[in-house]
Formats: structure tokens, C-alpha cells, sequence
């Protein structure tokens, strides 16, 4: 499969860094064809093997089986105008699948550009994606068939975790998964700061605030039990822990959260076109 990124960004640096990094473990060279304006991050990507920089937009499609658009919201409207007129001119002529990385851009948007035919693939990942802890949300047009959406599903799943979902649940994701990462960067700092006033220096602190939410994370996604009951697991009767969540709870902690989610999703779904 040749797969274009039009964007060489921190989302889809990260995606062609994971690639790549998958397909060397597997004992393959990739193709991979990246166009961005930015010529020093290209340049950066193209020291990875089986990746490699194009002139401009019409040579990134001519190349691609699978495009991957990884722009910011706000580009699309001149950037996808110019990709459907790139397709229409491309050689070899090819059904391409298209996929879009960018909050609040629907399928039925690119569509309505791309062509009614247009093999539509829509995905919401998440920053950790850089480290290979991303989570990505996936839902794919009528047009996609099942071998391209697999391999669609091959290019993500070497960035994290992977959930093939409906569109209609694409804004609950972004609030939930896509922005959250800022929120639990939030906490972190906050326990550094907490660990910075209490004489560690920061780099114990980092160490001690992050690989403990590291660790949380992975129990919830492997325990049996729900996130609640591990929590009550921690809290021994008059312990530390079960004041610490005493004070959380007062200050509405898991109401703030929620309340944090609940705004993002409000302004995915405002943004959704």
C-alpha cells in the first residue's frame, strides 16, 4: 500500500513515525510519500526508512493508494478543493481512499468535494499517538470496502489502540479521547507542583506524578473491575489516600471533569460540518 500525508504536523509526524516503526518490526519497508510546506520537517521524516518527500500536492497524489489529510480544520477549505482537482489530474488513475485526521470534519463535507464516489475514511487520534498510546477513533464511507478499510485500520494501529465507531459518536470521542490528553496533563502538573512545594526536585516529581497515572491508566484498561471499585481499592479506612479523595470530592473534581468533556464535545458538535 502507498500511503500519502499531506502534513508532516505533530499528528502526522507521529502516524508516520508509528508506521514506519511497525513495519520495520514486521521486516518491511514501507512506501510512504509525505508533502508539507514545511520543508525541515519533511526533511526530518525522510531520515526513516521507506519515506519519502514530494514537490507538491499533485505528485503526493499521483503516488497515493491511501492519502491521509493530516491539516488542521481551518486549511480544509482550500485544502481539499485542491486535492479533488489533484485527483481528477492524477496518473495513474486509481480509487484512492481519503482520510481525514481533523476535528469536526465530516465525511458528507468531503464528499460533497471529493465526489459522491469518493472513498471517505474519517479518523479522530490523540496526541499520545507520538509515543505508540494513541487511542483513534475510525469510521469509513459506503465506498470503502473491507481490504481498504483494513489496511486503513493497519496505518493507526501502529500509533496505539484502535475502535471502529459511528460517526454520529465522533463528537462524544473528541471530548472524551481526542482533547483529553490536555486534561490529564492538567492533573500531572499539578502534582508536580504539589511535589515541587513539598521539597522533590522536578524531575522526581515528573517521574513519581507520571508513571503513576501511567500505571492507573493501564490497570483500568486490564482489571475487571470498574474504575469506581479500583479506586475504593486504594482507599484503606483513615489512610492517606481516602483523604486526599475526600478533598476531590468536595471540590467537585469528577464534576469539573466532566463538565471539561461536556465542552469539548458541545464544541465539536458546533464546529461539525
Amino acid at each position: 500500500m502507498k500511503i500519502g500525508f499531506l502534513g508532516a504536523g505533530n499528528m502526522g509526524g507521529a502516524i508516520i513515525r508509528g508506521y514506519a516503526r511497525a513495519a520495520a518490526a514486521r521486516g518491511e519497508t514501507p512506501e510512504v510519500f509525505v508533502f508539507d510546506t514545511d520543508e525541515a520537517k519533511t526533511r526530518a521524516l525522510t531520515e526513516l526508512p521507506g519515506v519519502r518527500a514530494v514537490d507538491d500536492a499533485q505528485a503526493l497524489v499521483n503516488e497515493s493508494e491511501t492519502l491521509v489529510i493530516a491539516l488542521k480544520p481551518n486549511a480544509f477549505d482550500t485544502a481539499i478543493p485542491m486535492i479533488a482537482a489533484c485527483a481528477k489530474r492524477a496518473e495513474p488513475k486509481r480509487d484512492r481512499v481519503f482520510v481525514s485526521i481533523a476535528a469536526g470534519i465530516g465525511i458528507g463535507y468531503l464528499s460533497g468535494i471529493l465526489g459522491r464516489d469518493a472513498k471517505i475514511v474519517r479518523a479522530m487520534p490523540n496526541t499520545p499517538a507520538m509515543t505508540g498510546e494513541g487511542m483513534t477513533a475510525l469510521s469509513r464511507g459506503d465506498r470503502v470496502t473491507d481490504e481498504e478499510y483494513a489496511e486503513t485500520l493497519r496505518i493507526f494501529e501502529s500509533t496505539g489502540r484502535v475502535a471502529s465507531i459511528k460517526e454520529t459518536m465522533f463528537d462524544a470521542v473528541t471530548g472524551i479521547s481526542g482533547s483529553s490528553p490536555a486534561y490529564v496533563f492538567m492533573y500531572i502538573q499539578a502534582l508536580i507542583e504539589c511535589g515541587l512545594n513539598n521539597g522533590l526536585n522536578d524531575r522526581d516529581a515528573r517521574l513519581f506524578a507520571a508513571q503513576s497515572a501511567l500505571g492507573a491508566a493501564k490497570m483500568a484498561l486490564e482489571s475487571d473491575e470498574s474504575p469506581e471499585q479500583l479506586k475504593i481499592n486504594v482507599c484503606s479506612p483513615g489512610g492517606t489516600t481516602v483523604e486526599a479523595v475526600r478533598v476531590l470530592e468536595e471540590r467537585g473534581f469528577a464534576d469539573a471533569v466532566k463538565a471539561a468533556a461536556e465542552a469539548a464535545i458541545e464544541k465539536s458538535r458546533r464546529m461539525t460540518r
